[in-house]
């Protein structure tokens, strides 16, 4: 696929497989994540408040909340949040974008976790991939330590910093000196579906053109394809 960055007009050449043809996206702060991802090969819809219901969302290989959603939208996102673990429980894939403090109330996610101001400011910093078998770092695209390279600015923030057992951390990085960051991307599975709840800060990485970024967030969208 060929990248085209819409805040630098950053040309990347890189191999990216991506399954998920339509997306979802709930607006929050405001991020690229819907051109980047036209970028790669899906149709994105922009939902306004009568679409996100779970009847609605059942034609959506994935829905993607945009950065600070919970923050921005507190009083719908109660009911919003209801759709969306419908959705997911029929088979959907929900990805949670970074929400600063205090996130997520217990009862919008499908299981509880408390957002911190944990983060990891150097964009070099190592990532160690913990679960190496996990469907999101394997479909369909084979994730790497070289999908690390070339990050800008940062690798997350607003990681939570308690997590129910039920949610698998998949990644673990930390700034030099700090403990290790194990919750920048926690996966659980929702009856059918997915949700993903994730800090990693695919809203700067992605419109920079990062290829790794790139790969990392088309097998987001794309979890509900994996093979079972």
């Amino acid at each position: 696929q060929t990248l085209i960055s819409p805040a630098q007009a950053k040309l990347v050449r890189a191999k990216i497989a991506n399954e998920a043809r339509k997306v979802g996206y709930i607006p929050g702060a405001g991020d690229a994540i819907p051109e980047c991802l036209r970028e790669i090969g899906s149709e994105v819809k922009v939902l306004g408040d009568a679409e996100i219901k779970a009847a609605n969302l059942a034609q959506f290989d994935a829905v993607v909340l945009g950065v600070r959603a919970y923050n921005v939208h507190p009083e719908q996102m109660s009911g919003w949040s209801r759709e969306l673990l419908a959705y997911a429980q029929g088979g959907g894939v929900v990805i949670a974008q970074y929400n600063t403090t205090p996130g997520p109330k217990p009862e919008q996610l499908p299981h509880p976790l408390q957002v911190s101001h944990d983060r990891v400011t150097d964009e070099t910093a190592e990532v160690r991939i913990l679960a190496p078998e996990h469907p999101v770092m394997n479909f369909p695209n084979k994730i790497t330590a070289e999908d690390f390279a070339g990050w800008v600015q940062e690798r997350g923030l607003y990681f939570p910093d308690q997590w129910d057992a039920a949610w698998t951390p998949i990644l673990s990085s930390n700034d030099p000196g700090e403990k290790p960051r194990d919750s920048g991307l926690l996966v659980t599975r929702v009856g059918k579906g997915w949700f993903v709840y994730t800090g990693y800060s695919w809203f700067r990485e992605l419109p920079a053109g990062v290829p790794g970024a790139y790969r990392i967030f088309a097998n987001m969208v794309s979890l509900g394809k994996a093979p079972k």
